[in-house]
């Protein structure tokens, strides 16, 4: 982090508040979230299946790090409402990591099965679904009740929220993106690309301007669930504040949070044959000049809102760690982190 004066700079920009946010979001809000993740970790342990309790376990090991900051906008409540906070995110935020490692890493898992387990990120975001059976198109394993559970605690928790009705149906919306590109992004190499292809055609006239697979992964992102949420802890968020932070999130915010980890994935992805979106721009200079773009707009959005300063603190704290992230060094894409953090403004 500290190899260049950009990057210097841009952490000494956080400024005296911002560096009271950090010292407050890892003394209180990272200790707090690691606890509750405990917990969830301590339920995963008791799984009767072991292949589902080996990616159970390994989703929150390898992990733990997207609840812990998955719960930063948790830095701006007081304790009470930040532990609420944090109790929401941590088992939705292990649904959703959960759910992938079934996805890429459990072997003979069927593409229709890719749909049916993720309708319980659809059941915990929306307390009117029926719960079902979110393994009946496999695997076909027992997970002694593990998954239903961080549904049914999601859920709950969420519903006590002073203000969940005024975001529900926004938290209902971008999580079916989640769940659709999840059908999407597992198949084969020779269909996945043309699915996307065809799924953002049919969204282009509500999301105008992308490529497909910008829009893909602003679908791959939680943070517009998060930040629902953290409208939804407020007593009375106007519907107007509800709307621009929703549209400050996704698509642009979403679409650089996925970019910037495909970003720095790139040589895994090549190795291992994995979709990579960034791969998807003609060069690596192209995918720099454009995620420049997409990294301004998105700050420009912040910026406006009434909380700018607190979603500006996230988007800048979630730029500042991809980008000065050791794979950055590995692969040699320090000048292209660079421009990127210029972006920021």
């Amino acid at each position: 982090m500290f190899r260049t004066p950009t990057r210097l700079r841009r952490l000494f920009a956080f400024g005296p508040s911002g560096w009271a946010h950090i010292v407050r979001y890892l003394v209180a809000v990272v200790p707090y979230a690691n606890k509750r993740l405990a917990e969830i970790r301590r339920d995963a342990a008791t799984i009767p299946d072991a292949a589902l309790r080996e990616q159970a376990l390994a989703s929150i090991d390898a992990k733990a790090y997207h609840v812990q900051g998955g719960s930063i906008l948790a830095t701006f409540f007081d304790a009470q409402r930040a532990r609420r906070y944090v109790d929401i995110i941590a088992p939705l935020e292990t649904i959703y990591d959960y759910l992938d490692n079934l996805c890429d890493r459990l072997d003979g898992v069927p593409e229709r099965a890719y749909a049916t387990l993720h309708e319980a990120l659809l059941d915990a975001v929306d307390p009117d679904r029926p719960l079902t059976h979110y393994y009946r198109d496999g695997p076909h394993r027992d997970d002694g009740g593990y998954l239903l559970r961080l549904v049914r605690q999601t859920r709950e928790r969420l519903t006590r929220l002073p203000a969940f009705d005024a975001v529900r149906d926004r938290l209902v919306d971008v999580a079916g993106y989640y769940a659709q590109l999840q059908t999407f992004k597992h198949l084969p190499a020779d269909e996945r690309e043309d699915a996307c292809r065809r799924w953002y055609a049919e969204n282009s006239e509500r999301f105008p301007g992308m490529e497909w697979w910008e829009f893909a992964a602003a679908c791959g992102s939680s943070l517009p669930v998060f930040a629902m949420i953290f409208e939804a802890s407020h007593p009375r968020p106007r519907a107007a504040d509800v709307g621009a932070t929703f549209h400050a999130y996704f698509p642009y915010v979403s679409a650089v949070h996925i970019l910037l980890d495909y970003f720095i994935d790139q040589a895994e992805d090549r190795e291992h044959g994995e979709l990579n979106f960034v791969a998807a721009y003609p060069s690596l200079e192209a995918a720099t000049r454009r995620m420049q773009t997409l990294i301004a707009r998105a700050s420009a959005r912040l910026r406006a809102l009434p909380d700018g300063d607190r979603h500006g603190f996230l988007f800048n704290a979630m730029c500042l760690f991809y980008l000065t992230h050791p794979k950055v060094f590995e692969q040699h894409l320090d000048a292209q982190s660079i421009q990127l953090l210029s972006a920021l403004g």
